[in-house]
């Protein structure tokens, strides 16, 4: 198949250079010849030409191959053929020689010719296939933008959603709880002289407690109000210091003294990222510590969540590298780095894992979010 770089191409371009080359390599052959002819003489006056005649009918094309040949049989007469410096033919048999040389010319050129149009034939083929190659990418590369887009749309729904919901847990839920509480508070007093009565009504006061206190837990886990009211240092301490008092893992929180505050969508990375990763440590590793580095400099933040746990088996790495096979809660969370500018990387050598996670500083500070 013919290419931009091929011989055929570059000297197909134009006309001109068809013949030019044609001419040129012929001369090159009847010098050649008159070169050879100290050792050969008279014998074989066409050696030399056959090649060239090949040549210019593979790469030239028919006109100049014809004008080629014309040339040789000329030339080959007039220098290589007695008498020598004449035209005149003297024989029958440097008639046949000629004919013999034109009937083999003629050949290739047919061969050439046929040959260069399967060649074109080629081409155009191959530059439809680039075409419809470079449309089908173009339309690829569109699809893949589009998902990208709508998967940075559906966490930021996700995220609000879970806003929503915290607030009408502590809004509505909590409140009626409270009324709820303080009538049966007022029911026990009444009731005091029924201590059965009482125990009972006390019992169900201190389960709707507990119950305030879950429905609060939990709508604090789903969005934490310090997260948009004080940012991700109140945040995650917090919620650090709650998962320890769950889960019975020391967590060791560092923070640089001098940490500000960030875009609301780089606070809320963090924080879910963080989650997520004390969650899987809590599941999965069996360590009964867990660290939590945060560094910034004036162009990005890193973020370091290591455990001493059991790590992540060989063979799992080993799929996640070759297939890219990841859970849902760490797509999630590479997802989220990713549309942020972000990278999140996994390590982890059979002695625990370090998940280590990288954003751009976004250009100003959070503010606390609107009620």
């Amino acid at each position: 198949m013919a290419t931009n770089g091929s011989p055929s191409t570059q000297i197909s371009k134009t006309t001109g250079i068809r013949y030019a080359v044609a001419l040129l390599a012929t001369a090159v052959a009847l010098l050649l010849r008159l070169e050879l002819s100290r050792f050969l003489g008279d014998d074989l006056p066409f050696i030399t030409l056959f090649p060239v005649i090949a040549f210019c009918a593979w790469y030239c094309g028919v006109g100049p191959s014809i004008v080629s040949v014309a040339l040789a049989i000329f030339g080959t007469k007039y220098w290589f053929m007695p008498p020598v410096h004449s035209l005149r033919i003297v024989s029958t048999e440097q008639v046949v020689s000629i004919l013999v040389f034109s009937l083999a010319c003629g050949v290739l050129v047919a061969m050439g010719e046929s040959r260069r149009r399967r060649e074109a034939v080629l081409s155009v083929a191959q530059v439809e296939l680039e075409q419809a190659v470079r449309q089908r990418t173009a339309e690829l590369d569109k699809t893949n933008e589009n998902l990208r887009e709508l998967s940075a749309r559906l966490m930021q729904l996700q995220d609000d959603e879970r806003r929503r919901i915290a607030r009408e847990l502590h809004d509505s839920v909590g409140q009626m709880l409270a009324a709820l509480g303080m009538n049966l508070a007022s029911v026990g007093t009444d009731l005091e002289r029924l201590a059965k009565t009482a125990n009972t009504v006390n019992d169900s006061a201190a389960l709707v407690q507990e119950l305030s206190r879950e429905v609060r837990t939990i709508s604090h886990l789903l969005h934490p109000p310090l997260l948009d009211e004080a940012g991700l240092v109140s945040a995650l301490r917090w919620y650090v210091e709650g998962f320890a008092q769950r889960s019975k893992i020391k967590v060791d929180l560092e923070f640089p003294p001098d940490f500000e505050r960030l875009a609301r969508e780089s606070e809320t990375a963090i924080f879910r990222t963080i989650q997520e990763c004390l969650t899987n440590i809590h599941r999965h590793s069996e360590s009964p510590t867990a660290r939590i580095r945060i560094t910034a400099s004036a162009d990005h933040v890193l973020v370091e969540v290591e455990d001493r746990g059991r790590g992540i088996p060989l063979e799992k790495q080993v799929e996640m590298a070759s297939t890219g096979t990841l859970g849902v809660g760490i797509r999630g969370m590479r997802e989220r780095f990713r549309q942020l500018g972000g990278s999140l990387e996994i390590h982890s050598n059979g002695k625990g894992t370090l998940v280590v996670a990288r954003l751009p500083v976004a250009v100003g500070s959070a503010s606390p979010a609107a009620a």
